[in-house]
C-alpha cells in the first residue's frame, strides 16, 4: 500500500524551474493538468491554506499524488501542459470549446531569419 500524498514533502523536493504538474486522483488518473514558470513556487500556492474556490478546494481535496515534468523554458512548458491536456482530458482543467484557446506553433518567414512563435490563432493569408 502506498503512503499517503504528502504536499509539504513533495513540494519540498520540487525545483525551481518551468515545467508542468499533474494531479493524480486515488485511481492515478489525472485530475489536473498546470504549468509552471517555477514548479515548487506553483504546486506550493495550491497547498497554502487561504481563501479557495470551492472548485479548488474539491480538486485538493482529491489529490492523491503528483507528477511534474521539468522543462527547459516556460514556452516549452505550454506546448507540453497544452499536449497533455488534450492526451488525459482531466476533470478540473477548463473545457477548451472549438480548440480557440489551444496553442499553435506557427513560422514567421517575415525578416531577416525566419522565427518560431507560439500562438493562439494563426491568421490565415488570402
Amino acid at each position: 500500500m502506498a503512503a499517503p500524498f504528502d504536499p509539504a514533502e513533495f513540494v519540498a523536493g520540487l525545483p525551481n524551474l518551468p515545467g508542468v504538474y499533474r494531479f493524480l486522483n486515488a485511481d492515478a488518473v489525472a485530475i489536473y493538468v498546470g504549468k509552471a514558470g517555477d514548479l515548487r513556487k506553483r504546486v506550493a500556492s495550491y497547498f497554502q491554506k487561504r481563501d479557495q474556490s470551492p472548485r479548488t478546494a474539491m480538486m485538493i481535496s482529491q489529490i492523491a499524488g503528483a507528477e511534474t515534468t521539468v522543462t527547459r523554458t516556460e514556452a516549452e512548458a505550454l506546448l507540453l501542459e497544452n499536449n497533455l491536456i488534450k492526451q488525459h482530458q482531466p476533470r478540473f482543467n477548463v473545457k477548451l470549446v472549438d480548440d480557440k484557446n489551444y496553442l499553435v506553433l506557427r513560422l514567421d518567414p517575415e525578416g531577416e531569419w525566419p522565427r518560431l512563435e507560439v500562438v493562439r490563432k494563426i491568421a490565415v493569408a488570402e
